[in-house]
């Protein structure tokens, strides 16, 4: 269970600060105003860097992050399956190096492909308001941004919500795996 805030509709000053990515941040406030209702791509890379990964495993890294020993993170959403996490800028491009340096990069398949999202991509945001019933594809706001400057988790905070996220994944057993070439013989019937 997440401690997450609910926070599922953007502040005015959140909207201020996701506008601010974008090249004319005053159009893009005029373009909500004028339909809240309404997704919008904006920039990666110098506001924000964004962080998808596969809806389950992004809402156990989120429950890390908001749970007794995590730092908690600015806003997250979702978009079309997969869970987008804002992150502070510089963390798309120094993410994959630290994940692979710590051995949880994807030879491993505990952390799933983390999608990277910084200078020169772009993402779709969901719409301002909160309401998850109109949304297209079933983007909506996890953590919607609540005010003009949000803590954005850095490369090393996503790292460690990524690495216990997988840890609880991870099925622990005390036995060995079972031998799928093995004999197996009834013995309940020996004589």
């Amino acid at each position: 269970m997440t401690s997450a805030p609910d926070v599922t509709a953007a502040t005015a000053e959140g909207a201020a600060w996701l506008a601010s990515a974008g090249t004319y941040p005053r159009s893009t406030l005029a373009f909500w105003e004028e339909r809240p209702g309404a997704p919008v791509v904006l920039p990666c890379g110098t506001v924000f860097d964004v962080v998808s990964a596969p809806s389950v495993f992004g809402r156990r890294m989120l429950d890390r992050l908001w749970g007794a020993d995590g730092p908690g993170c600015g806003p997250v959403a979702v978009h079309r399956g997969r869970t987008l996490l804002f992150a502070a800028p510089g963390t798309a491009h120094r993410l994959p190096s630290l994940l692979a340096w710590e051995e949880w990069g994807p030879r491993t398949h505990a952390v799933p492909p983390l999608l990277c999202h910084g200078t020169g991509d772009a993402v779709t945001v969901p719409a301002l308001e909160g309401d998850a019933g109109r949304a297209p594809a079933g983007s909506r706001w996890l953590v919607a941004p609540d005010t003009r400057h949000p803590w954005l988790p850095g490369p090393e905070v996503v790292l460690w919500a990524a690495v216990r996220a997988a840890r609880t994944a991870a099925r622990v057993s005390i036995f060995p795996p079972a031998d799928q070439d093995a004999k197996v013989y009834d013995v309940s019937r020996r004589r």
